[in-house]
């Protein structure tokens, strides 16, 4: 007989419960293997720490390059643009430069103008030479006459108000010619020469032939830069009495009269 080898034998089947339930009875509980224990450590010993990777040192990190996106964008400079000046044509060059405008001329005073002028200076000749009175008609006919011109009047009433303040001390002031005289020299060291020469004038009112008041009056009128005035009463002095002449050399009131050849004549021309 061929005996058949294990593979071709039929696998033995189980013999299954057709369909009944099989009890618990029956049922017998396959011990379960205890699980092994892992052999453990002795207590003494300690459980070595777990070794941590090293850390690397940190390196510094490489500048990241700009990019278009993260840097801002300058603003561009529009460059100026350079002109070339136009090159003149035949018909320029040959034109002439332009002359430069003039100067414009000052203006010309009015009539009004040119007539308040003059008054003003009539009147203020009369106030220098202490005529107070006179200056004071002169002045207001000035004002009325010539109301539209306004600087001129102005400077007509500041004269006009001293005029009327002179006029109204001569109740206060002396009588004779010696008083008037002396009082005509304390205005003169004063510095006051309209002052003195008003003085002078009512001395010589009262006594005509008084070398010395001719003497004061001149110096006074040098002071005031009238020098034609101020030669006259001096020449006047100086016959009356002439060794007045020696003062007058060294006089300081009458330097201004010392280039004139008037004077030279006057003061170093002997008399005979």
């Amino acid at each position: 007989m061929v005996k058949r080898s294990s593979a071709d034998k039929a696998p033995a089947r189980k013999a299954t419960n057709s369909g009944k339930p099989v009890s618990s009875k029956n049922k017998q509980a396959k011990p379960v293997p205890a699980a092994r224990k892992k052999p453990t450590a002795p207590a003494s010993k300690k459980a070595a720490p777990a070794k941590t990777p090293a850390r690397k040192a940190a390196t510094p990190a490489k500048p990241q390059k700009k990019t278009a996106t993260t840097t801002a964008a300058k603003p561009k400079v529009a460059q100026k643009k350079t002109v070339k000046p136009l090159s003149a044509t035949p018909q320029q060059q040959r034109r002439p430069a332009a002359p430069p405008p003039a100067p414009t001329p000052p203006r010309q005073p009015t009539r009004d103008e040119a007539a308040a002028l003059k008054a003003f200076e009539k009147a203020h000749k009369e106030f220098v030479r202490g005529r107070f009175s006179d200056a004071r008609a002169l002045f207001r006919a000035l004002v009325e006459k010539h109301a539209g011109v306004s600087e001129v009047t102005a400077r007509a009433r500041t004269y006009l108000a001293i005029a009327e303040a002179r006029l109204r001390t001569e109740s206060t002031l002396p009588r004779d010619a010696d008083s008037l005289y002396d009082r005509g020299v304390i205005e003169l060291n004063r510095g006051e020469y309209v002052a003195a020469q008003e003085m002078f004038e009512r001395a010589l009112k009262r006594e005509p032939e008084a070398a010395h008041i001719h003497y004061g009056l001149a110096a006074t009128r040098a002071r005031l830069g009238a020098i034609d005035s101020a030669l006259e009463s001096l020449g006047r002095a100086l016959d009356l009495q002439p060794n007045l002449r020696v003062r007058a050399q060294h006089d300081q009131d009458l330097t201004i009269l010392r280039n004139d050849p008037d004077f030279e004549r006057l003061v170093f021309t002997p008399r005979f």
